[in-house]
């Protein structure tokens, strides 16, 4: 692979996605690309940008992203997040008017893990609390790549998966054994859809969100890049909710409408609109 190749590659999964893959990470596009270079018959990735730059391969080019973005996820993941949003969700029931349902963004999905986590979370917060029981909650989770939205509107997982977070009773309780498989009970994947969405498309289509989880997403793209993510989720969020990050992860000095939580990492809510949050 020449280094042209390489810029032109990783400059259209940038373009794509917002991923940036650096030099040293061109054994990536060794390894997960050479599935798709043998289907296709490429000798390698020098010819694959050169097939790329025919008319009529958009696909390709959505393929070729899709391989080369990265999905990593587990359920209840970092723990603390929803330790903050078992106390959040109640509060934004009581502030909410009756009939009107909260609303939850799993942006960067993956295969369902976080979405699902949510929903288990509010399944036990209804069973502790009949008047959030009648409260709806929607769970939209959203990914750039069609393969992991299948796995995750599949609702069935490895044993190493469900493994990843979840306590043994709420496996036992949340999920019935599929063969060697586990699939998410109805009643928990029923507050849940999935829908492909880019993260630099026009977000305006979802509509607004009481919660928006985008964690562990921004570390993969740069700064001009997270800027412009970061004014896109506030722009969604509604004026009381909150905006999880990964723990690594910071809006500081990228947003201007985002204010840290007190006390949270990688919670955020909209500036002097969030003070509730932070009483």
């Amino acid at each position: 692979m020449t280094p042209a190749t390489f810029q032109a590659l990783v400059g259209m999964v940038k373009q794509r996605s917002g991923g940036v893959i650096n030099p040293d990470q061109g054994y990536m596009l060794e390894t997960r690309l050479a599935p798709l270079l043998k289907r296709e018959g490429l000798p390698g990735l020098d010819a694959l940008a050169q097939r790329l730059q025919r008319p009529g391969s958009e696909s390709l080019a959505q393929e070729m992203t899709e391989l080369l973005t990265t999905n990593e996820s587990s359920f209840f993941r970092d723990g603390r997040p929803f330790e903050h949003l078992r106390a959040l969700l109640p509060a934004l029931h009581r502030a909410r008017p009756a009939g009107q349902p909260l609303r939850v963004w799993s942006a960067a999905c993956s295969t369902g893990q976080e979405a699902y986590s949510i929903s288990i979370l509010a399944s036990e917060l209804a069973e502790a609390d009949a008047s959030f029981a009648a409260r709806r909650v929607e769970i939209i989770g959203t990914d750039i790549t069609a393969a992991v939205l299948e796995r995750a509107r599949a609702g069935v997982f490895t044993q190493f998966e469900v493994q990843r977070g979840l306590p043994i009773r709420t496996l036992m309780k949340r999920f019935s054994q599929d063969g060697t498989r586990w699939r998410v009970n109805p009643d928990i994947a029923a507050r849940c859809r999935f829908e492909k969405l880019n993260l630099l498309g026009d977000l305006r289509a979802v509509g607004r969100f009481d919660v928006i989880f985008c964690r562990n997403v921004l570390i993969y793209f740069d700064v001009p890049t997270k800027a412009r993510v970061l004014a896109a989720l506030a722009e969604r969020l509604n004026p009381d909710g909150a905006l999880y990050l990964g723990a690594a992860e910071t809006a500081m000095g990228m947003a201007t409408r985002l204010t840290p939580l007190p006390g949270e990492r990688g919670v955020y809510a909209l500036g002097e609109e969030g003070a509730s949050l932070r009483a």
